[in-house]
């Protein structure tokens, strides 16, 4: 029966939900969903590079063969020998990972949130690059830290600033290879200067690396977490290399902090779905993702040629961009006077999409930046869509 007339009642949110606020990019995409836009705005891998028919072979293997176990309650840490499959890929001579320092979780964002629930305390602070990944900042505000900026110029961010910075401070959250949004690449020299400040100081630093394998030239830059793997925190994603569709990504640290995260995660979700890391081992576990990598390190380098070409054809003088070596992502400067949050209303009048900078920024947001990515985009769309956007720019300029 139906309770007549009942009490409106007062929801009164807990102070950490107050702090919740809705993704930028994920109510734009809410909006270019419409077919007859020319989208930059997502950060999506393209469908194109999806292996269906393989995946599909291996969700009939494991089903078949494995089904009881596939379709049971799993533990908490994640499928062993997907764990050992990870460890042994991240292991380098003279720096092993083993399976217990990996716990498999579902999808990166997740670990942001658990690493954000073991490690922040209200009011603490935490770097982070400036700019830095959108996801984080929602993930990490909800502990309510005091957020500090890191400088960073085109090559990524200042080791050198950390000194100044980091005492008190919980972690150091950076995106080394094929930054979101800016698409820049930290050197190795940096790499090595910022792992050595981190550990003077000891300083916990979150490495994370959901681009890492899309290099268009040449192999991967080296993993910070071999240089230090008792102070480096490192996450992967099978999002951007097999599909993001499964929604499966692991975190991989010294053990104390990987068993208190699996406890966080036992209060979270008990587990990440046993069919899913049962489907990703027997799709990868014979070297599927050697094959199938570079088809997309290939069609991401022609996109982003494309629009780099389109951005040097069309771009009116005072604007400027990056080239990537690899990810999906080109990071747009305008002149200071322009307000891209404005600009991307009159873009979508236009049938044309970007994010606006402004929200990768925790502290002092730069108004007149945006992200551009080209990978779901065809060529000729990409030279429409960048026309379009230039005239726009033109105009204010």
């Amino acid at each position: 029966m139906k309770i007549e007339h009942p009490t409106p009642i007062n929801w009164q949110f807990a102070k950490r939900a107050e702090q919740l606020q809705s993704s930028v990019i994920r109510e734009i995409l809410k909006i270019t969903m419409r077919p007859d836009i020319i989208s930059f705005a997502g950060g999506l891998p393209s469908p194109a590079t999806f292996p269906v028919e393989h995946m599909k072979a291996a969700f009939d293997k494991v089903l078949s063969q494995q089904g009881k176990i596939a379709l049971q309650y799993g533990p908490s840490d994640g499928y062993a020998p997907l764990r050992e499959w990870i460890a042994d890929s991240l292991s380098i001579p003279g720096s092993v990972i083993t399976p217990d320092q990996v716990l498999m979780v579902s999808g990166s964002q997740q670990a942001l949130d658990l690493l954000g629930k073991v490690l922040i305390e209200e009011n603490s602070k935490v770097l982070v690059e400036t700019p830095s990944y959108l996801g984080a900042l929602q993930a990490f505000s909800v502990y309510q830290p005091q957020f500090v900026s890191v400088p960073t110029d085109d090559y990524g961010l200042l080791p050198e600033a950390v000194d100044g910075i980091a005492d008190g401070a919980r972690l150091l959250y950076a995106l080394p290879n094929f930054h979101n949004p800016t698409g820049r690449t930290m050197s190795v020299e940096r790499r090595m200067a910022l792992v050595e400040t981190c550990a003077r100081h000891g300083l916990p630093l979150i490495e994370d690396d959901p681009y890492g394998a899309l290099s268009y030239r040449a192999d991967p830059l080296p993993k910070m977490l071999t240089m230090n793997p008792s102070g480096v925190i490192y996450m992967g994603s099978f999002s951007k290399v097999l599909t993001p569709g499964i929604r499966l990504g692991y975190v991989v640290g010294p053990t104390p902090l990987i068993r208190k995260l699996e406890q966080a995660k036992q209060a979270a979700d008990l587990h990440t779905s046993q069919l899913t890391q049962m489907v990703v081992y027997e799709a990868i576990k014979d070297g599927f993702l050697a094959e199938h990598i570079p088809s997309i390190r290939t069609l991401y380098a022609n996109q982003c040629q494309v629009m780099l070409d389109a951005l040097a054809e069309f771009a009116p003088e005072g604007v400027k961009w990056n080239k990537p070596e690899g990810g999906m992502f080109i990071w747009v400067t305008l002149p200071k006077h322009i307000d891209c949050m404005q600009l991307l209303e009159e873009a979508i009048a236009q049938k044309v999409a970007f994010v606006p900078g402004a929200p990768f920024y925790a502290n002092e947001a730069e108004k007149n930046t945006l992200r551009l990515s080209f990978v779901t985009v065809p060529p000729e769309k990409i030279r429409e869509g960048v026309a379009t956007l230039a005239k726009l720019i033109a105009a204010k300029i």
